[in-house]
């Protein structure tokens, strides 16, 4: 097996921490080749050799960008006999989570060594796959302004995430989009546009999960006719789990979803990852396209 590790989840520790996972490996009668990436392209380079040389298991630890660098990685293989294995080095870990892959690093390389192998689905948007979820008009305008602060100003991730979040809320930019969903049409003008891999969880304590990542449908979740208090209205209803008891929030789920809007371009977050697309929007389910390691029944994590 190869697994390839993100540099910057060691905390200025990444050669220890390679050396500690290869040692959790062997203990488990797996002989892994442990890689350190220093950025994206290192870590897709190096899973798309461990694909192309039919490695039975690719692991990647890292956050959930790591992950769907890998996930795209083994999608955009055909034929790939690789199974994907999680080691949540990141903050979130929401792919992780909502497939009970633990948390923990001995507890998720057991599961690797151990695990079954499930299929589960993907999403896509012109072309390009995502795992959890992707998004148009505020989230992708604050990444790439928070992207743009650590660069400039060296602030921390988390603050400059907030001051980027400050920023996109006195602008509130708006977006005018055409939805075609389920052979109907729905024109919104909306801060928020939130597609989902399968459907996200929306009541009480569990809000912000899913309870299954093979039911072959997308979630679309839209703000519409909502100024800033509405924002915060919804933001309350969502801390206390009301999201489907919210006037000015739609939730549907399809198959496939296009999206139209006057802007030629767009900037789509797949991920947590910002890039510009060209309209329309085409999104679709890939069912059963990924095959992931995780937890037997009852030793989830």
């Amino acid at each position: 097996m190869v697994a390839v590790i993100n540099a910057r989840a060691g905390n200025g520790h990444a050669q220890e921490l390679a050396g500690r996972i290869a040692a959790q490996f062997s203990g488990h009668g797996l002989r892994a080749s442990v890689l350190l990436a220093a950025g994206g392209e290192e870590m897709l380079a190096a899973i798309r050799q461990a694909v192309q040389d039919q490695v039975g298991i690719v692991a990647v630890g890292g956050g959930d960008g790591s992950v769907n660098a890998a996930a795209s990685a083994l999608l955009a293989h055909a034929g790939c006999r690789s199974a994907l294995g999680v080691l949540p080095l990141g903050t979130l870990n929401h792919f992780a989570r909502d497939l009970n892959i633990p948390l923990a690093l001995e507890a998720a390389v057991a599961n690797i060594a151990h695990g079954r192998r499930i299929r589960v689905d993907s999403g896509e948007v012109n072309g390009v796959p995502f795992i959890n979820n992707s998004s148009l008009g505020l989230y992708p305008d604050i990444v790439r302004e928070r992207e743009k602060q650590q660069a400039r100003l060296g602030r921390g991730k988390w603050l400059a995430f907030c001051w980027a979040a400050l920023g996109a809320l006195r602008r509130y930019p708006f977006l005018r989009v055409r939805l075609h969903v389920g052979g109907q049409d729905h024109q919104r003008r909306t801060p928020l546009v939130f597609i989902g891999n399968n459907e996200y969880l929306m009541r009480g304590l569990d809000i912000g999960k899913r309870s299954s990542l093979t039911g072959g449908r997308l979630s679309l979740y839209v703000c519409h006719h909502t100024g800033r208090l509405g924002l915060l209205r919804l933001a309350i209803n969502a801390l206390f789990g009301r999201l489907r008891e919210a006037h000015d929030f739609d939730a549907l789920t399809a198959a496939e979803i296009l999206i139209e809007t006057h802007k030629k371009r767009l900037l789509v977050a797949t991920d947590g990852e910002v890039t510009v697309m060209q309209t329309p929007l085409r999104y679709r389910i890939r069912p059963a396209s990924l095959e992931v390691i995780v937890p037997e029944p009852g030793e989830d994590g």
